[in-house]
């Protein structure tokens, strides 16, 4: 059985293939920005995926998806996303700060 760091390790390489096959494909995607269902931050296209049809993950956070399911910490994206409720409300906040700062100027 493969301890919890060489899990880790694969899973970086296949998720930065990903990254690079999408870019090679499109390279567009690299400015195409969407907002993660995950963790909230604005991230590439490149090397996202659709979990269940509804939620699109950035790069990052397919990463520790695909580590969970691999480990068996996780059984389905939804144990994921609302593991990361509160990274994901940080990031919006932060957002309105910005956004509120920058309406001042």
């Amino acid at each position: 059985m493969k301890s919890e760091l060489e899990v880790t390790q694969e899973m970086q390489q296949v998720v930065e293939q990903m990254r690079l096959d999408d870019l090679e494909e499109n390279p567009d995607l690299e400015n195409e920005i969407f907002d993660c269902d995950c963790c909230g931050k604005s991230k590439p296209l490149a090397g996202s995926v659709l979990y269940e049809n509804s939620y699109r993950l950035c790069n990052d956070c397919v990463l520790y998806a695909e580590v969970g399911f691999e480990l068996k910490k996780i059984k389905c994206i939804q144990e994921l996303i609302d593991a990361m409720e509160d990274k994901r409300l940080e990031e919006i906040c932060e957002f309105i700060k910005k956004d509120e700062a920058s309406m001042k100027n």
